[in-house]
C-alpha cells in the first residue's frame, strides 16, 4: 500500500513546480497539460483557458513522491488541515530549506531546537502550503 499527496494549486502548479525545483532542489518526473490529454474523456480540455494548465505533474523531493495539479484553476489554492514534514540530516540543511520555503510566504512557527529535534519550524510556503522542518534528528538525544 502505498499513500502520496496530491497538491492542488488551482492555476499555479507550473509557478509551484519551479520554485520548489529552485528551493528544494526538487527533481520534476513527468508533467501533462490539459490540452495533451484525450479530447474524448477530458472535462476541462472544452475549456480553451485550460489548455495550457498543468492536468497531472510529479516530482521528487529526497526520496519522496508528491504528485500535483492545477485544479481547477480557481486562483485560490486552499490548503487547510494539512502539513508536509520535511525531514534532513543536519541542522545547516534544515535551516536552508526553512528559509528557501519562507520566501514569500509566511513563519509560523520560527526554527529553533526541541526535545525531539536539533531544528524544528513550521513555515507557509507563498502558495499557503504549510511545511513542518526537521533536522539534526540522527543525533539528538536528551540533553
Amino acid at each position: 500500500m502505498l499513500v502520496q499527496p496530491y497538491l492542488f494549486f488551482e492555476g499555479r502548479c507550473e509557478e509551484a513546480l519551479a520554485f520548489y525545483t529552485e528551493k528544494l532542489g526538487a527533481q520534476p518526473a513527468m508533467m501533462m497539460r490539459y490540452k495533451e490529454g484525450p479530447p474524448e474523456n477530458n472535462a476541462c480540455n472544452t475549456r480553451p483557458e485550460m489548455a495550457e494548465k498543468i492536468m497531472h505533474a510529479s516530482f521528487r523531493v529526497g526520496d519522496s513522491v508528491i504528485m500535483a495539479s492545477d485544479g481547477m484553476c480557481s486562483g485560490k489554492p486552499n490548503f487547510q488541515g494539512v502539513s508536509l514534514s520535511l525531514t534532513v540530516a543536519d541542522i545547516e540543511k534544515a535551516e536552508q530549506c526553512f528559509n528557501a520555503l519562507a520566501d514569500g510566504g509566511q513563519v509560523q512557527l520560527p526554527l529553533t531546537q526541541t526535545f525531539f529535534a536539533k531544528r524544528f519550524g513550521m513555515v507557509a510556503d507563498k502558495f499557503g502550503l504549510s511545511w513542518m522542518v526537521l533536522g539534526g534528528m540522527e543525533d539528538h538525544g536528551p540533553q
